[in-house]
């Protein structure tokens, strides 16, 4: 694996790790502000804040692999 593929994995991990930090800001921001009233949002933005964190997971494990091998 090149350099530019090591940094091609980490820019990935890093808007990965953005993505789901946002996500996870919408998902405490209906908690806080929003509920009880908008408690059927509830599903989807905890759908949202999983998906985005386990894309992360899955960018670093691979960029931790790559890693690993060079």
């Amino acid at each position: 694996m090149t350099d530019e593929d090591l940094k091609a994995l980490e820019k990935a991990v890093k808007k990965a790790k953005r993505i789901a930090t946002e996500r996870a800001g919408e998902l405490h921001d209906l908690v806080e502000e929003r509920l009880p009233a908008a408690y059927e949002e509830i599903p989807a933005t905890a759908q949202a804040a999983y998906e985005a964190c386990q894309a992360w997971a899955e960018a670093n494990a691979k960029l931790k692999a790559a890693e690993a091998t060079t």
